[in-house]
Order: structure tokens, then sequence, then C-alpha cells
């Protein structure tokens, strides 16, 4: 990010624009939606902005513009669509100590000004760092759309009566009053009887929540899927943004803690095999010890939470300290690993079954039916097997497996960095060392990528023919 958005403060300050044409009156119109006072200097200017300035809404100056005049604004625009002239006068600015926007000229601006969503006092900015301003329309498009008009209203009658609202506790109770507010009581009362309607169930409203009784701590259990953000569930989505405290496991990424809300308190409870972990024990003891405060805590983990997660633990803490909990079930990383490579995990006259199976436990590498698992066209998902990965290869050659069995591994299934590695499972060890495998990786034994298998298919065709 080049470009850090912020909303600056334009109450009582000054904004000056350098130019009089349609660059300079497109950035006023946007200005003059603000409290800003507004000077133009422009020595022939367009008659809209002399309109402009006969009312009074900008003072214009028709004289050469020089630093002094610049000194003490907040933001200055050159928008003279003269390359020359602009440089010049951004100078002047930078000389004055000003924030600088040259129109059309990314390279020498300080800022830039976003595509705006105006529902005042709530407004939308949306910014492609100037590398795309197609894009940005059509986002905010999008957004004007959505967003009620009515929603600017709602905010300034809330801001209004934000200072009564502070009767509530900070925290869950102050927002959960809102929430009523701005997308149930409010858009009602506006629609049945305006804003006086509006300022009266406001006040109810608040008596009600006054008198509510604290809602008890409970705990989501919920699955973040393999990592990209698009694949988290809408029940996800939604226990993110109202959940007070998150712990999160290892393979749960930036981008989707991102989603969480910024008030929420985030725990990192991650476990890496074979290396530094946070055990069970505290895990369950933190589950139960902020629910038990009355929070609403988000147990976050990779993939599916009923997958190879250690989730009957946890339940079993919440439930020996009496608090509720629910599951949200999530992609799991071995769907997502086939998907990745092309294929099903199942097909008709190969197999009618698909093992998942774990390369270690708590006891160290896992022990499984390897004879059956060694049967020929056998599918399985073998989570956490990296490291088990020679291990796996022995147990299975020693069961009658073949050495020429397609196993595929899938890194960071999913994710902009997703990596698939093909091998066999004679060269499965091998080919883990050599590929420096660090992400979190599922194996898929029995299957190899789709276009592999195609090509295979066509080179023993021609062999035949």
């Amino acid at each position: 990010m080049d470009h850090f958005p912020i909303f600056l403060s334009l109450k009582q300050n000054r904004v000056v624009v350098s130019g009089g044409g349609e660059a300079a009156k497109a950035k006023l119109r946007l200005l003059l939606k603000t409290s800003a006072n507004i000077e133009v200097f422009a020595e022939q200017p367009d008659p809209e902005i002399t309109e402009w300035a006969r009312t009074k809404r900008l003072s214009l100056v028709q004289t050469p513009l020089t630093a002094e005049r610049i000194q003490g604004a907040a933001l200055f625009y050159a928008a003279n669509e003269d390359a020359s002239k602009d440089h010049r006068v951004a100078v002047l600015a930078r000389s004055a100590g000003v924030l600088v926007n040259i129109v059309d000229n990314l390279q020498d601006s300080q800022f830039i000004t976003p595509a705006i969503v105006d529902r005042d006092p709530v407004t939308v900015a949306i910014g492609t760092e100037g590398t795309a301003p197609v894009l940005a329309r059509a986002i905010k498009a999008d957004i004007e759309t959505r967003l009620p008009s009515t929603v600017g209203i709602l905010a300034r009658l809330a801001n209004s009566f934000r200072t009564k609202a502070e009767v509530l506790p900070f925290g869950r109770k102050r927002r959960a009053f809102w929430s009523d507010f701005f997308f149930s009581v409010g858009p009602r009362a506006l629609a049945d009887g305006g804003e006086e309607k509006v300022k009266s169930v406001l006040a109810d409203l608040l008596v009600r929540h006054q008198n509510s009784r604290q809602t008890s701590g409970h705990v989501a259990f919920v699955g973040s899927g393999p990592g990209d953000p698009e694949l988290l569930t809408l029940k996800a989505r939604k226990a993110l943004d109202t959940a007070d405290v998150v712990i999160y496991d290892r393979l749960v990424g930036a981008p989707i803690l991102e989603l969480a809300r910024r008030e929420a308190i985030l725990i990192n409870a991650g476990k890496e095999g074979f290396g530094a972990s946070t055990c069970q024990k505290d895990i369950n003891t933190m589950i139960v010890e902020h629910a038990a405060s009355g929070a609403q805590v988000l147990r976050l983990k990779g993939g599916d939470a009923t997958v190879f997660g250690r989730l009957d633990e946890e339940i079993e803490a919440c439930d020996a300290a009496g608090i509720s909990w629910h599951i949200v079930p999530g992609i799991t990383a071995a769907s997502a690993s086939v998907a990745a490579i092309g294929q099903s995990m199942t097909r008709r006259g190969r197999n009618t079954s698909v093992r998942y199976l774990t390369g270690h436990d708590m006891r160290g590498f896992a022990d499984h039916d390897w004879a059956d698992l060694a049967k020929q066209d056998t599918v399985a998902a073998i989570y956490m097997g990296k490291k088990s990965a020679r291990f796996i290869q022995g147990r299975l050659l020693m069961h009658g497996a073949e050495r020429s069995t397609p196993v595929t591994i899938v890194e960071n299934a999913s994710r902009p960095d997703q990596r698939i590695l093909e091998a066999t499972l004679d060269t499965l060890p091998h080919i883990l060392e050599k590929s420096n495998v660090t992400g979190p990786a599922l194996t898929l034994y029995g299957l190899a990528p789709r276009a592999t298998e195609a090509d295979l298919i066509t080179r023993t065709l021609q062999e035949f023919a």
C-alpha cells in the first residue's frame, strides 16, 4: 500500500485550487461538498466557477499565484491542464509546506483523491493507487446501488444520540444497541414516520437495551477453509464480524484474520508438528476463561474444524464449564487440493471410498490398515504427511503397494502461492525433500493431476497403435 487512506478534517481549513477549466471543476464539485474554505486561482475561469464565486461557495482570485497565498492551506490542487504550469505552481505549494495533488499526474502527486460514495455523514472512499480509475468507478457504482440513500440520515440522527447511548457499557452491549438501530428499528421508523419517529424510537430502544440482561459467553468453532478468504462460508464471515475474541491456529492466514473486527482480541494458539506449539490444555483454558467472562469467542481452525482439529477436546472443556457452543463447518484442505489438480475424490469403476488419514498423531507417526491402503485404486488424503512421508512409503511398500502409484502433494492449497508437486510412491520422500516444502501440504495418494493423467493415457494408446 503506497497511499494510506485517511479522512482529513477540512472544517475551517483552506483548500487552494490552481486552474479554471474542466479539470478544476471536476475537483471543485467534490470539494464543494465539504466545509472547507476553497480558494481558486484562475485568470480566465469557467463561467460555472465564476457563478460559484458569486454565490460565495468559494473565493475566486484572478491574480498570479504566489507561495505566500498558499501558506497555511490544508491541500493544494494543480489543475491547469498544462504540465509546465502545473509543475511551477506545485513547486510553490511544496515550498509553502502544503500537500500537493497534480491532476492526472500520479507520480508527482503527494496525495490522490479517491472515488467517493457520499451519504453524508457516511462516506465510502475507493482507491486503486491511481492504477485503475475505471475499476474504482465500477466499484463506486456497485456500492451506490447497495447503500440506501437513507443511511446518511440514520447516521446523522445516531450521532446526535451518541452521548445518551454511552450509558450502555462499552463493548458488546453498546454494539447490540446500535446494530438494532441501524439494521432493524431505525430503517423501519424512518419509513413509517420520518425523522421525528426515529428520534422517539431511539429513546425507547435505549431503555429496552438498558433493561436487557447481559448475554452469556458463547463459543463458535469455525473452519476457516484452506486459506482463500473467498472460500469462507457466510456463517464463518458472520462469526468473524461478531466475535469479541478470536483464538486462531497457525494455518489461518492474515487475509482471513483481516476480516475480524478491529476491536476483537486476536490470540495465536498455533501448533506445529515437531515444532513450537501452544499445548491443548492451555488452549482449552483460554477458550473457557474468555467465554466465562461473557465474551463471544471464535475458535478459528484451518480447513474444517471437524477434521483432525482436536475439536472434541475443546467441546468437552466447554461442556464441563457449562458454556454453550456451536460448530461452523469449513472447506477441508482435501477438497481444495483435489480441486487444484482437476480431479474428484471418487470415480465410478476406480474407487468407491476415500480415506482421510493423518501422518502423525499424539504418539508419533500414525499407524493404519496398511494392507487395505496398499490395494490398487485406493485414494487417500493424507494430512500432516510431510515428516512421515518415508514412514508411510515404507509401510505401503511392505504391504504390496505398487511403487508407480501416483502421489500428488499440494502445498498452500487455494492460496496465491499454491504449488503442486507430482510424485509416485517410489519418489515421494525425495520429491518432498528436493522441493523444500515449508507451507501446509496435503498428500493425495492414488491421484495424479488430470493433465498428467491424460498425457499418460495418450502415450499408452500411441504405444499400442
